[in-house]
């Protein structure tokens, strides 16, 4: 509704506009009103007022000084334009027809008001203010556009590195670095929960902005970037400080900051970001720290090579009864006593590994466990999952522990259920077919890279050497019947070819199959003959 107010000192005359106007524009107005400049103008500073209707003539305050007041003073709160105003007045006086024209009145009506001038002068209002506040939308929608624009290139340039003196140029004008305060510092705030999710980009936003302001700090440039950190290029520095108490104050614990040292050039810009960025890292393993200053952060920290024996060992002791020795082995390949001086690139790249040698590797030889651990699994597989190092740390070793009872059983559950006798039972009954360790595995419904470790063990040889000596033993069974020629009898145990037969069959007996074929004739041949020696001859 529009907000009207109407000052006049004749109750009479403010009762009749007020019923006038009610009657001709209903449910349109918000009517207030008053009976001199003083108590009008305090409504006014109170309440607001889209139009004003006003006597010249009045006691305390007069209508020239009212419209002096109101057009040459700041704004009420949450009014951003000054009212449309209707100058009443029982005198045709040149001086108050030029204080309207000076102050831009909409009209200037004499008494006794005529209804048709009045609420046409009102209609007159009304148009004003619709354009009035369809330029605004205009110039808003501008104006967000415009800023739109200077985010995505300032995110893009908080990225480049080496610009030239051309580039420079350029890249002020589009993000508007002539408006920036200096010297400035760059914020990188994330806002991580207990459970190590993070906050909703766009609440971020609001919440850092909102406190920001709280602290009266001064902000040149704020925006989302690629990684959905909240970046507040501004200060001083003084005020990310503040910033970081007031998050103490209101127990907003996930909310973490990085600062970088202060910068005066537009080439200073994407150096702060990667410092703040940077900064903001490390208070992943200071638990209870929620601002970190790049400065802070350039001492020399310690920086390790990866431990690769140890990663590798770390993953040979599980399933293996060891699992006393996870923690202490977990705790020296992070090198968790002297945490806080790490480099945090060793955290990541330890982390990585762990993942890739020895987590990725369970599953991958012993196929997929239980929901529960296979969740924990791919939070732990990224670090950044995690509010602080130490909830990482105390979840890595809970999954280790699980997957090295997971291993226990498996193992346990596949030697007690007899698959690797299922299996060679199956290669028994079907080694004449085309046979591989993925068929045998996927009939026994063992994971291949397990299959091929659990019937080694079992049968002390490797799948394809027992597969073979499984059909040499069957093609010397033909070769001693002596009906089928070599090809048939190397078809008939499941090689490809006569060649391939001939090569695995000396491999494994060190002569050909016709070789032992011819070895067995001349044996029965030679048995044959003493049997039809007479005695003592």
């Amino acid at each position: 509704m529009i907000k009207l107010l109407i000052v006049d000192d004749e109750k009479n005359i403010r009762m009749g506009l007020k019923t006038m106007i009610e009657r001709e524009f209903p449910g349109q107005y918000e009517l207030s009103m008053a009976a001199q400049g003083a108590e009008a103008l305090e409504l006014y500073q109170t309440q607001g007022a889209d139009i004003m209707i006003t006597d010249i003539r009045m006691p305390v305050m007069d209508g020239i000084a009212l419209i002096e007041q109101v057009s040459e003073g700041p704004p009420p709160p949450e009014q951003h334009s000054r009212p449309q105003i209707i100058i009443l007045s029982g005198y045709e006086d040149f001086r108050y027809a030029k204080a309207a024209i000076r102050y831009q009145a909409v009209d200037y009506l004499l008494k006794p008001i005529r209804r048709d001038e009045l609420f046409a002068a009102l209609r007159k209002c009304q148009d004003n203010l619709a354009k009035r506040s369809h330029m605004a939308e205009q110039l808003a929608a501008t104006e967000s556009y415009r800023k739109q624009v200077q985010s995505v290139r300032l995110q893009e340039l908080l990225l480049q590195q080496g610009l030239t003196g051309e580039d420079l140029d350029v890249w002020s004008s589009e993000i508007g670095f002539g408006q920036y305060v200096v010297p400035f510092s760059i914020a990188a705030i994330i806002y991580k929960n207990q459970d190590g999710s993070r906050m909703k980009k766009e609440d971020l936003k609001s919440l850092a902005l909102h406190m920001f302001e709280s602290v009266d700090g001064v902000l040149s440039a704020s925006l989302l970037d690629f990684e959905g950190r909240m970046i507040l290029v501004g200060g001083p520095c003084s005020k990310f400080e503040e910033l970081s108490l007031l998050a103490a104050e209101r127990e907003l614990d996930g909310m973490l900051i990085g600062v970088s040292q202060e910068g005066n050039r537009l080439s200073d810009l994407p150096s702060c970001y990667q410092q703040a960025c940077e900064a903001l890292k490390y208070t992943f393993i200071h638990p209870k720290t929620r601002l970190i200053w790049y400065e802070d952060k350039q001492m020399k920290r310690l920086l390790y090579p990866v431990p690769q024996e140890a990663i590798r060992k770390l993953g040979n002791i599980l399933g293996t009864n060891r699992g006393k020795e996870i923690g202490p082995l977990l705790q020296e390949i992070f090198h968790i006593e002297e945490l806080p001086q790490i480099d945090i690139s060793y955290l990541e790249s330890v982390s990585r590994h762990v993942n890739e040698q020895v987590l990725d590797e369970v599953f991958r030889v012993y196929g997929e466990a239980s929901v529960d651990v296979l969740k924990l699994y791919r939070k732990v597989g990224d670090m950044s999952n995690f509010c602080h190092f130490h909830d990482y740390f105390r979840s890595l070793e809970q999954l280790l522990s699980e997957l090295d009872e997971y291993i226990k059983e498996v193992r346990s559950a596949h030697s007690e259920h007899g698959d690797m006798k299922e299996a060679v039972v199956y290669i028994e009954n079907h080694y004449h077919r085309q046979l591989n360790m993925a068929i045998v595995s996927n009939h026994v419904s063992l994971n291949y890279s397990y299959f091929s470790e659990a019937f080694k063990a079992y049968t002390g040889e490797s799948f394809v050497t027992y597969l073979k000596k499984v059909r040499i033993r069957k093609a010397k069974e033909l070769l001693g019947k002596g009906s089928l020629k070599l090809a048939e009898i190397g078809t008939a145990v499941g090689f490809e070819n006569t060649r391939h037969f001939s090569r695995v069959f000396k491999e494994l007996e060190g002569v050909s199959p016709q070789e032992y074929r011819d070895k067995l004739a001349a044996g029965s041949a030679w048995s044959a003959g003493t049997s039809l020696r007479p005695d003592g001859e």
